[in-house]
């Protein structure tokens, strides 16, 4: 079945970040921050057959702060491995679920992680949204560390960042990470942002905010890409937290080379000098998030 994605765009995108971060909740006498209610979150997968329960599994046990819903929604990026099959016999078999809401969609052809954040994107219901990678490289149990920021009313958008604070991270490869910090200070040169880690796959946004940004990219061009374009939008705020990091190897699964990181530079230059398209109309929006939906249920009746 094929749906058209809409969206409210009556209201100038300013107006609406004002009107949503004046939306504050009480606890005591104190305005102590934005009323969040669900928080969306995206799992783009690729023959991820051996971690997919397992992702699914830490991100059940996580209890987010103040009682915030979980919709958790997979997209398929056509897997040619038993993904699917795991992702429904843990949903068909697991006790004591949290996830509140669980959406899986699943491409016909692959067309890259990008591709597959961008329908996570469209099919997202809650108030903030962020992508959890299917790999383990990313911990759920930071969560509520990238909501911080959002809970006390101070930000917008939230990057976890590899390269600051305490937290524990694998050592790898030397010429990756110095890779990764190029990357992000052509891309501040760009934005003119300070961030410290660009290529993090923890960025939490406001849908209401990132489902009006046109996103093209379809593979890893999707973190620079983003990155560029969040950064026009008028008044935005932007945080960073550090958060921890379990990376891959090659031989255990890790997909981005070196290609990624010649076609991020171009990104780079591309949205940063040339963009002339950074938000969409009803219309762009129909067109870039038309999807075919494989299922969509509350997790209840998945298990029926």
């Amino acid at each position: 079945m094929r749906d058209e994605i809409q969206v409210n765009t009556s209201l100038p995108l300013q107006t609406d970040i004002n009107n949503d971060t004046n939306n504050y909740i009480e606890e005591g006498n104190t305005p102590s921050g934005q009323s969040i209610k669900r928080l969306s979150i995206i799992i783009p997968a690729y023959n991820e057959e051996k971690t997919i329960s397992l992702i699914m599994n830490r991100i059940n046990e996580v209890k987010l702060i103040r009682n915030i819903e979980k919709e958790v929604i997979v997209v398929n990026d056509c897997s040619t491995d038993n993904t699917e099959a795991a992702l429904h016999n843990y949903m068909n078999t697991t006790p004591n679920l949290t996830i509140n809401f669980f959406k899986y969609v699943r491409h016909d052809v692959n067309q890259g992680k990008g591709a597959a954040i961008h329908t996570g994107i469209a099919q997202a219901t809650g108030d903030y949204l962020l992508v959890q990678d299917a790999d383990l490289e990313y911990d759920p149990g930071e969560y509520n560390t990238l909501l911080k920021p959002i809970i006390l009313g101070s930000a917008d958008v939230v990057y976890g960042s590899r390269f600051i604070g305490g937290n524990p991270h694998r050592i790898l490869f030397f010429w990756h990470s110095i890779g990764n910090r190029v990357l992000t200070f052509l891309s501040n040169m760009f934005s003119n942002l300070n961030l410290t880690d660009m290529e993090t796959g923890y960025k939490l946004f406001r849908t209401s905010i990132i489902q009006r940004i046109y996103l093209h990219e379809k593979r890893f061009g999707f973190e620079p890409e983003v990155t560029q374009k969040i950064s026009m939008v008028p008044g935005i705020r932007i945080y960073e937290v550090g958060i921890s990091y379990y990376g891959r190897t090659f031989a255990e699964g890790k997909k981005i080379g070196w290609r990624d990181g010649i076609r991020a530079i171009w990104c780079i230059g591309k949205y940063g000098l040339f963009n002339t398209k950074t938000f969409v109309t009803s219309k762009n929006r129909e067109r870039a998030f038309r999807y075919k939906q494989h299922e969509n249920a509350p997790v209840s009746s998945l298990k029926d």
